[in-house]
């Protein structure tokens, strides 16, 4: 893999100084974000009786969280556009520095997150998606948009978690691939932890939910596909089972939150290659996407700053895909 000692090097450097925050000028800032300022918008009083649609009352928890129709979910509410903005702002940063001269086919799709099945439809407040995906794309005139909201349904999701099951997504996987132009075909395997599931919900408040299952998918081009780390300078697995008896197992995806990665399918039949800027929910459909590629680079803009990207990844004809959750865009202060 050219030059990946170095920018391995460079990443630790970067990670161990601290990149700061980017100003809309591009310029680094040293300020630290602080916990009230990445707080989620919405603010609701402990214990806020609304009613579902059975009539029967719900409670909001004190951190926002509430259950509905057998699933817990923190409520997204109400729209920041000035959150939209500054997350189009920062796309459009690594559009101009970055992709307008390198890249010609650049996407974007937006992830809905669990409220956009489960709020309005129990009596809670609830995002206009449409409105928010209009804000976005319009803003993003230089990426063709993606649309998988027609795709997703509620069974789609873990009951005590925000992201979405991999096992549920393959279909999600294969419309992004036809829509940049990529055929996939993989038979998987389900393979099921043999340890409960307990999602992020259940550490944000107490709810009275059965623990989830977690499946992952196997497949033979996922058994020939190489993961680098770029910030330990290492290889590591697509699925990292260390961290299946950990606090959040959905980390056993490509090891959870990381600023760079580079999927390699040594069984690939082309040369393509995709870069994918992205949030947590990539690391389960990114090893489905792989298929499709010689190389995935996945990047998280919310660690790495890019101001310094270039460092890192070389730009040279590559599909371009902006994923995100509409729990980030709508909180889009974790951006750099």
């Amino acid at each position: 893999m050219k030059n990946i000692k170095t920018i391995a090097a460079l990443m630790a450097c970067v990670l161990l100084c601290g990149c700061g925050t980017v100003t809309e000028s591009g310029s680094v800032s040293t300020e630290t974000p602080t916990a009230e300022s990445t707080q989620s918008p919405v603010t609701i009083e402990s214990s806020v009786e609304k009613t579902d649609e059975a009539g029967a009352p719900g409670e909001i928890g004190e951190n926002g969280v509430y259950t509905a129709e057998g699933y817990a979910a923190k409520l997204n509410y109400p729209l920041d556009e000035k959150s939209i903005t500054y997350a189009a702002m920062r796309f459009e940063y690594v559009y101009e520095q970055y992709l307008k001269d390198n890249c010609d086919n650049v996407y974007v799709s937006i992830i809905p997150d669990k409220n956009y099945f489960l709020a309005e439809q129990n009596g809670y407040p609830a995002l206009d998606y449409s409105e928010l995906t209009e804000k976005l794309t319009s803003q993003m005139e230089y990426a063709e948009y993606i649309d998988i909201f027609p795709l997703l349904e509620l069974s789609d999701y873990y009951r005590t978690d925000t992201h979405w099951r991999q096992e549920k997504i393959t279909d999600v996987a294969a419309h992004i691939a036809a829509e940049m132009g990529v055929t996939l075909s993989a038979e998987y395997t389900q393979t099921t932890l043999d340890v409960p599931f307990y999602g992020v919900h259940c550490r944000q408040d107490n709810i009275s939910l059965e623990p989830d299952t977690l499946i992952y998918l196997e497949s033979a081009f996922l058994s020939d596909c190489t993961v680098f780390d770029g910030e330990t300078d290492s290889y590591i697995d697509v699925y990292n089972m260390e961290l299946a008896a950990a606090d959040d197992p959905y980390e056993i995806f490509l090891s959870g939150a990381k600023s760079l990665l580079t999927i390699e399918n040594t069984s690939a039949s082309t040369d393509k290659e995709l870069v994918i800027f992205r949030d947590s929910f990539a690391s389960s459909i990114a090893p489905l996407l792989a298929e499709g590629y010689s190389k995935i680079i996945l990047v998280d803009i919310r660690y790495l700053s890019p101001v310094l990207l270039g460092r890192f990844v070389d730009f040279h004809g590559q599909d371009v895909l902006f994923l995100y959750s509409t729990l980030v865009l709508n909180n889009s202060v974790t951006i750099k």
